[in-house]
C-alpha cells in the first residue's frame, strides 16, 4: 500500500502482512481465509475479505510445481449436456496449454462442501461453472484473489457483472414452435425444465410467443415440468397422451425429455410422427440415432464451452471484450419426428 497526499491509504496491491495489520489479526488467520479453512469467525472473514477484494491482493503466481489449471464445476456431471461441454472444454485448455479439474455438484445453486477450500488451494487462472451457480460469498472468495470464473448455461439469477455464456434459447423455442404451427398443429404440448433454470424459462416464453403470434392457447393440461431428465419426458408424455384431447405435437425442453415421450409414446401405441409429431432440444449426438431422428433445436454446445474458457482467461488477462452476457445463435435442425397431423 502507499499513502496519498492527504496521508490516506490508497486502493495498491497489499501483501499479506498488510493485510493482516489492517484487518487487526494474525498472518495465519488471514492465511486462513485466503485459502477457505475454518477456524475464522464470520466477522472477521467478512472483514479479511473485504479488505482483500479493496486491496487487490494478489497470491504468488503458480510456481512449477503448480502448472495453471482452469477448474470447473459441474452440475450433473454425468448427463449427455455436460458431457459434450466437458469435452469442449478440455480441448480447448489443452490448446492454450492449460490443465482441467473437474467436479461434480449435486445441487445446481451452490457447490458442494469443500469444494471452495479446495479451488482456493489449487490457485487457478480461472473457474468454469456449468449449469451451476456458486453463493454469493463464494463468489467474493473468488474475486478478492483474482480469480475469474464464467458462467455456462447459468443457472438461477446472475449477476450483471458476472461473465456468461448462453444460448438464444428464446428464439430457438420460438422456431420450432413455429415449425409445429406451420405443419398445421393446433393442440402443442410444452414440456419444459426448471423453473430456476434461464434456459428453461426463456424456451418456454419463446413458445408462448408463437402460440399467441398465431392465436393459439396454451391448454393448462398441456404445460407439464421437470427436471432435464429422461424419465421426465416419460412421465409427463405418458401424462400427455393420456388425456381425453391429448395433443399433436409435443415441444420439450431437451433432447433426454424428447426421448423420454419416444417412450410414452410407444408404450401408449401413439405412432411418430404420424399420430405424435416431438420436437427436441439441444441436439445432443443421440438425437440424430433415435428411431426416427429427432427435429431438434441445435444449442452449439461445444462452441459455447470453448467460448467459456477463452473468457475466462481474457477476463484474467483483463482483454475481455464488453458484454460479459454473451448468447451464442440456436438452429432448428428439422428431420424425422415431425409431420403434419392426422386429419
Amino acid at each position: 500500500m502507499s499513502a496519498d497526499p492527504a496521508g490516506g491509504v490508497t486502493a495498491t496491491r497489499a501483501t499479506l502482512a498488510e493485510v493482516a495489520e489492517r484487518a487487526g489479526v494474525s498472518i495465519s488467520t488471514v492465511s486462513k481465509v485466503l485459502n477457505g479453512r475454518s477456524g475464522v469467525s464470520g466477522d472477521t472473514r467478512a472483514r479479511i475479505e473485504a479488505l482483500l477484494a479493496d486491496h487487490q491482493y494478489n497470491p504468488r503466481n503458480p510456481g512449477p510445481n503448480h502448472a495453471p489449471l482452469i477448474e470447473v464445476l459441474c452440475f450433473e456431471i454425468d448427463s449427455s449436456w455436460a458431457a459434450e461441454a466437458l469435452a469442449a472444454i478440455e480441448r480447448v485448455a489443452r490448446r492454450r496449454g492449460v490443465g482441467v479439474v473437474v467436479s461434480g455438484t449435486s445441487d445446481r445453486q451452490k457447490p458442494d462442501l469443500g469444494w471452495i477450500e479446495g479451488v482456493l488451494n489449487r490457485r487457478p487462472v480461472g473457474v468454469v461453472l456449468v449449469a451451476s451457480n456458486l453463493l454469493p460469498e463464494q463468489m467474493q472468495q473468488l474475486r478478492s484473489r483474482n480469480v475469474p470464473f464464467v458462467m455456462l448455461g447459468p443457472a438461477g439469477d446472475v449477476p450483471p457483472d458476472v461473465p456468461t455464456i448462453g444460448s438464444a434459447d428464446w428464439s430457438g423455442a420460438y422456431a420450432a414452435a413455429r415449425h409445429l404451427i406451420e405443419l398445421g398443429h393446433r393442440e402443442i404440448a410444452v414440456i419444459t425444465g426448471p423453473e430456476d433454470m434461464m434456459a428453461a424459462t426463456a424456451r418456454l416464453s419463446g413458445f408462448r410467443a408463437a402460440l399467441e403470434g398465431a392465436g393459439l392457447t396454451l391448454r393448462p393440461e398441456h404445460l407439464r415440468r421437470g427436471e432435464f431428465h429422461h424419465d421426465d419426458g416419460i412421465v409427463q408424455g405418458r401424462a400427455l397422451l393420456s388425456l381425453p384431447q391429448p395433443p399433436t405435437a409435443v415441444l420439450t425442453s431437451s433432447d433426454v425429455h424428447a426421448l423420454g415421450v419416444y417412450e410414452a409414446a410407444r408404450a401408449l401405441g401413439f405412432a411418430i410422427p404420424s399420430q405424435l409429431s416431438v420436437v427436441g432440444f439441444d441436439d445432443l449426438k443421440v438425437a440424430r440415432w433415435a428411431g426416427p431422428a429427432l427435429t431438434t433445436v441445435r444449442v452449439p454446445i461445444a462452441e459455447m464451452a470453448a467460448r467459456a474458457v477463452e473468457l475466462a482467461l481474457e477476463v484474467r488477462a483483463d482483454t475481455a471484450p464488453a458484454p460479459m452476457r454473451i448468447d451464442l445463435a440456436t438452429t432448428l435442425v428439422v428431420r424425422d419426428s415431425t409431420a403434419p397431423p392426422r386429419l
